[in-house]
């Protein structure tokens, strides 16, 4: 009896990791353009904190920013006129 190694193997493995890294990156790309759009409701270095969180961290930087980050409605500021 011989033992078979399947071929496809390797293919799944490599379709899987060039899957997550896409999506990774995709989820990257989409934290950055929201954080570049909010960059004027938000201090220098709180921009700055995020945009190293979700470049360093790249599955839960991008994350937390989409769910913590972001500015609301009633987080902007308002000037008096």
């Amino acid at each position: 009896m011989t033992d078979a190694v399947n071929p496809l193997l390797p293919t799944v493995a490599d379709t899987l990791w060039s899957s997550t890294v896409v999506v990774l990156l995709a989820l990257l790309v989409t934290s950055l353009i929201s954080l570049a759009r909010a960059v004027r409701l938000l201090p220098a270095s709180e921009f700055a904190l995020w945009a190293i969180l979700a470049v360093l961290v790249p599955l839960f930087g991008p994350i937390a920013w989409m769910a913590v980050g972001r500015p609301r409605a009633t987080r902007r500021k308002t000037t008096a006129s």
